[in-house]
């Protein structure tokens, strides 16, 4: 059969949003907001939004219970990839993670760069894989979370996108 003739269905995926932050909540948390609208939008199910303190640890725990989840298949964090002090959802989610994705802070930085120049090259955007979970660490700016929504993570998880995306891969992630 031709694609014309057997296209293929959109599969929704239960995604999970983690807003780090010291200072938002849900009135003040514009990033988190804007991952769990678009994500529904695209036809996902929201799983739960959460936002914790910028602590590795606090971070660590929430990421360890979703990917521990099976109900849950995509966790998308916004906050804490900078280079400050505080800045450490790299570091709190790395360890956790079987397998990187390092195209996609490649090209989420590459595509930052036509909105914020150099400025992109503070970003620590990371993507990966654990228990068969797919991680995407994104900047905590709303504009930073629209670029890797819309550019990046929303053809990434549409079964749809040709020519490969990440959910077609799916049920192979705990092959051993």
């Amino acid at each position: 059969m031709t694609e014309k003739t057997n296209p293929r269905s959109f599969i929704p995926l239960n995604i999970a949003v983690l807003t780090i932050s010291d200072s938002r909540n849900e009135d003040t948390d514009t990033s988190g907001r804007a991952l769990a609208t678009r994500l529904v939008e695209a036809g996902h199910q929201l799983h739960e939004k959460r936002i914790v303190r910028d602590d590795i640890y606090a971070i660590r725990a929430t990421v360890s219970a979703w990917i521990a989840a099976p109900e849950v298949q995509v966790v998308i964090s916004t906050g804490g990839t900078g280079v400050t002090g505080r800045d450490g959802t790299p570091e709190a989610v790395q360890p956790l993670l079987d397998k990187t994705i390092d195209g996609f802070g490649e090209l989420f930085r590459t595509l930052s760069y036509e909105d914020i120049k150099t400025s992109t090259l503070q970003s620590r955007a990371l993507a990966g894989v654990a228990n068969a979970t797919y991680i995407f660490c994104l900047p905590g700016s709303s504009g930073a979370c629209k670029t890797a929504w819309d550019r990046i993570i929303q053809y990434q998880l549409d079964f749809r996108t040709k020519p490969c995306n990440l959910v077609e891969l799916m049920p192979r992630l705990l092959e051993t």
